[in-house]
């Protein structure tokens, strides 16, 4: 006994395989993975690698200065460079948009109302010489079968641009906390130094005082006055070039804020309650998630390989599905019955036949990109590596300078006291004095610049290690309330 089966039409298995291919979501093209990096287990020069980094701080508890923490704040919400990575963030959201919007199907409307002789619906049409009245009006329907994934890399690209669009305003972020934290010390610095050339110009006018009063007796000498004289020039000379650095670096920190050039308020402090009591730097790995340069680097790289196959999609035919509902009559007279209803389903197919190389040139114009954008990807990386490396050798050797000078200020403070007490004893000449106070001056300057350079390298380390860009509604707490990575 024979089995007979109910023959399927021709385009069933056509229609089945490609409705299974859909619904599958495959696409054409390569599928994004990440770059491997050959990422050391610790940074260089450092003893072991810890699970918490200075980075995991947010920014107002490692600048813990009142007047410091306000003009970040301020600068936060008026910088230009910030606002302005905002509104490409926002066009890049909407970009993102446009590109989803294709997986959706597009509708729209239309209508005809004419009357004229030898015409219809507003075209001419021989119809012996009769004025007649038409009128149509449909709604139509598009929408393009994303069979090969050409709309789904296109979102991918887009939204991978979004993300970097976004990393990127990260990145100026923090690069603004640098920026306004850098001016801020040095603004500290300025004013130390102030302080000091102010207060040698007050000691070398004593001394000055003095010799000329010995000369004009008698019991002095021209050399001891002249080089007294030298150094009091020599003080005073840097006052005005202190103050001028001063107002410049106002002036800088002003714009940073979003404000006119003014006066920046500021807290006298010590350099040394300022720096923090231990910076870890973390592990190495941590920069590939936490580094907003290095993030958007990736996303970049993503919407590269994202490009690639969309270009791959373009070898193939574009399939699409169109619809229209509506009324159309010759007549107006007709509009209204049933006769002028009209509609329709088709599908079309579109695709390149020869193209004369153009669709081979763009395939290998978007790996050439997506291999830039890999290698881009690599380079960040490793300058983000090079940039803590660098920072945390300098943090040591600054260290070591800053005890030898501050050794050095002390030894020449009391050279100064011994050789004003010989004086006064009537052991020792004045001029004594006067040579011990011109050493001490240029070591006190070089002390207050090394200790400003311990700061200014605190905030590199921190912006080389990717911290400071979190917002403080998503404070993530201490380094007690952490997760190891």
């Amino acid at each position: 006994m024979k089995c007979r089966c109910a023959k399927s039409p021709w385009y069933a298995g056509p229609l089945l395989a490609l409705s299974f291919a859909w619904l599958a979501g495959c696409a054409v093209g390569p599928n994004y993975e990440r770059p491997t990096v050959n990422a050391p287990g610790t940074f260089r020069d450092q003893p072991a690698a810890t699970s918490t980094s200075i980075a995991d701080l947010n920014w107002w508890q490692v600048y813990q200065d009142a007047a410091l923490q306000g003009l970040i704040r301020e600068a936060l919400a008026n910088n230009y460079d910030l606002r302005i990575a905002v509104t490409r963030v926002e066009q890049a959201r909407a970009v993102a948009m446009q590109a989803r919007s294709q997986f959706v199907p597009s509708v729209g409307y239309s209508g005809v109302i004419s009357r004229g002789r030898n015409e219809l619906f507003d075209s001419p049409i021989s119809n012996g010489g009769a004025t007649v009245n038409s009128a149509s009006t449909t709604l139509n329907a598009l929408w393009e079968v994303d069979f090969w994934g050409r709309i789904r890399r296109l979102n991918e690209s887009a939204r991978a641009q979004f993300l970097a669009t976004e990393e990127a305003r990260r990145g100026v972020r923090l690069s603004l906390l640098s920026e306004v934290a850098t001016d801020y010390f040095r603004l500290l610095e300025l004013d130390q130094e102030l302080e000091i050339a102010s207060s040698t110009t007050t000691s070398f006018a004593e001394s000055l005082k003095i010799f000329t009063q010995r000369l004009n007796g008698g019991t002095g000498s021209a050399l001891e006055t002249s080089r007294a004289e030298a150094a009091l020039d020599d003080a005073a000379g840097a006052i005005p070039a202190i103050k001028e650095e001063i107002t410049i670096t106002e002036n800088e920190l002003s714009i940073l804020l979003g404000r006119n050039p003014g006066r920046i308020e500021r807290t006298p402090t010590s350099f040394a309650d300022m720096l923090p009591p231990q910076v870890p730097a973390g592990l190495p790995s941590a920069l590939l998630e936490r580094r907003p340069d290095v993030l958007e680097s990736e996303q970049l790289l993503r919407s590269a390989n994202a490009q690639v196959g969309e270009s791959v999609a373009e070898f193939f035919p574009r399939i699409g599905l169109t619809t229209f509902l509506g009324k159309i009559s010759p007549q107006l007279s007709t509009f209204r019955q049933g006769a002028a209803n009209a509609w329709g389903v088709g599908a079309d197919a579109t695709g390149p036949l020869f193209e004369g190389g153009r669709l081979v040139g763009q395939y290998r114009a978007a790996k050439a990109a997506r291999d830039a954008a890999r290698l881009g990807y690599q380079q960040t990386v490793l300058n983000a590596l090079g940039e803590v490396s660098d920072a945390l050798i300098t943090r040591e050797r600054l260290g070591e300078i800053r005890d030898q000078q501050a050794h050095e200020v002390t030894a020449l403070e009391q050279a100064t006291r011994l050789s004003t007490e010989r004086y006064r004893a009537g052991q020792a000449s004045y001029y004594e004095v006067l040579e011990a106070q011109q050493e001490l001056f240029p070591a006190q300057l070089n002390l207050a610049r090394t200790q400003r350079d311990q700061l200014l390298n605190i905030v590199a380390l921190y912006k080389a290690l990717g911290g400071g860009w979190q917002e403080e509604a998503k404070s993530t707490g201490a380094f007690s309330e952490k997760k190891p990575q």
